[in-house]
């Protein structure tokens, strides 16, 4: 399942994805669904290693940016449980339209497209297209991701309202990823950063 945050979350997002979509990427891109899982792969993976490098070794108002972002995911998490991509327009509208975490992603996506772009040999402005696709596929992923480590952190028992006092779980970390509560701050709750990162990403959880 995509909130279980041993998967990895390239793997998380495409299944999250389901056919319908994965197939609507390919033929975006002019592939085949393997193709398209390869972008994504590729495309996820470029985008958490920018979260976290934001988070680890940006300046102090990116590492903010990204704390005050995972905040808003955690509270949208506890606000409104999601069912995947068919609820985009629901819980995550706010996250959508004009929401931190969409904004923090669409400032990378231009870069990230010029990076997948030539390690795929698909042209810039498609694989930005594919991106604008991924994000509200990515953001409920995080989210299901920030509702589970949230339910887990308070013993099993989620708050069903209600801001978290911590920024929600995050994603972008790599394993072994050093936490980065001492470089940003940390947050009422105790929780770092780094351990946010850890918990979202899938592979960096103690």
């Amino acid at each position: 399942m995509s909130e279980d945050a041993n998967v990895p979350l390239e793997k998380a997002v495409i299944d999250e994805l389901g056919d319908e979509k994965l197939t609507e990427i390919a033929g975006l891109l002019d592939t085949d669904a393997a193709g398209a899982q390869n972008l994504i792969t590729e495309t996820v993976s470029a985008l958490s290693g920018g979260l976290q490098e934001k988070a680890t070794n940006g300046a102090p108002e990116e590492v903010d940016e990204v704390r005050q972002a995972f905040a808003e995911v955690g509270d949208a998490a506890g606000a409104a449980p999601l069912q995947g991509v068919a609820t985009l327009g629901g819980g995550l509208g706010g996250l959508l339209s004009g929401g931190m975490m969409a904004g923090v992603i669409a400032k990378m996506s231009k870069p990230v497209a010029t990076a997948v772009s030539k390690k795929t040999g698909i042209p810039a402005p498609t694989v930005s297209r594919a991106i604008e696709m991924l994000i509200p596929v990515l953001l409920a992923v995080l989210t299901k991701r920030a509702a589970s480590s949230k339910a887990g952190a308070s013993g099993g028992s989620p708050q069903a309202s209600g801001p978290i006092p911590t920024p929600g779980p995050v994603p972008g970390a790599a394993p072994g990823a050093t936490p980065t509560g001492q470089q940003g701050g940390q947050q009422g709750g105790g929780l770092d950063l780094g351990d946010i990162l850890g918990n979202i990403l899938g592979g960096g959880k103690k």
